[in-house]
């Protein structure tokens, strides 16, 4: 079965989407205070179209609740930032009991992360990382991944695995910023490498280039050569031939029928 492909217009930016949809939760956060902030929290963890959590995160109000009464909204705030359902199934009683649409969110969060460490993902990876149980389940989740514009790519059923082209970016810790940068080297000294091949291989055609260049100039001028010799040699032919019929001799007679004058002289006189 060739692969099933669930590709969709490429967006121009899938985080800025998110950051819109969100802004309206941090002006709310900016204003609230304690048990609003919490609820605000759990509206924001169903809120369609919200992924990413950076921002609120930083709102005086919402860092008041990492200590106190509401941090199990903090924590689980923070599992949807940076976590994945994994982490919340092993370690449920530190967050808030997920509803369906949380638990949904947050297995397409995973898949987002799953999708950074490489491109192919096998369905028995992500059955394990998302808890699913059966293949038709994980498609499904898949696909409505791939409508929320969490990821693009498409499915290889005959190989089960997805293949992501483009996934969401997620939000970043402050002490991942040196892994990013590190990443970020590499990819420029990739880059670069790139360039100076790529140079490398521009001289050497504009090389071979310059050297057909010049083997055909010689070629040219050797066909010149040939052909203005063998007109001036097919001129000298014409010539010639002309000349010698004009300037022949005429044919000497045979003599035939005369008589030889030393003849007379042996005649006998009476």
């Amino acid at each position: 079965m060739n692969p099933m492909s669930m590709d969709r217009d490429e967006p121009s930016s899938l985080l800025s989407l998110s950051n819109h949809s969100l802004e309206q939760f941090v002006l709310l956060a900016k204003g609230a205070k304690g048990f609003a902030c919490a609820e605000l929290i759990k509206q924001v963890l169903e809120a369609p179209g919200v992924h990413v959590f950076g921002e609120l995160l930083e709102v005086p109000n919402i860092k008041e609740l990492e200590t106190g009464a509401y941090a199990t909204h903090f924590r689980t705030l923070n599992l949807f930032a940076y976590g994945t359902y994994k982490d919340y199934l092993e370690n449920k009683s530190e967050f808030l009991e997920l509803t369906p649409v949380q638990c949904k969110k947050l297995q397409h969060l995973t898949i987002a992360t799953l999708a950074t460490q490489e491109k192919c993902i096998p369905y028995s990876v992500l059955l394990k990382e998302l808890d699913i149980k059966n293949v038709r389940d994980l498609e499904d989740l898949i696909i409505e991944a791939i409508y929320a514009d969490i990821i693009h790519g498409k499915l290889d059923q005959e190989c089960k695995r997805v293949e992501v082209d483009v996934a969401l970016g997620r939000d970043a810790r402050l002490e991942d910023a040196t892994g990013i940068a590190d990443v970020l080297a590499d990819w420029c000294n990739a880059c670069e490498a790139v360039l100076n091949s790529v140079d490398r291989h521009i001289q050497r055609a504009n090389h071979h280039k310059q050297r057909a260049i010049r083997h055909q100039q010689v070629i040219d001028q050797e066909i010149v050569y040939i052909k203005k010799t063998l007109k001036t040699q097919a001129e000298n032919d014409e010539g010639g031939a002309g000349g010698s019929e004009s300037h022949s001799a005429p044919k000497k007679s045979s003599g035939k029928g005369k008589t030889p004058r030393s003849s007379k002289f042996w005649q006998k006189t009476t």
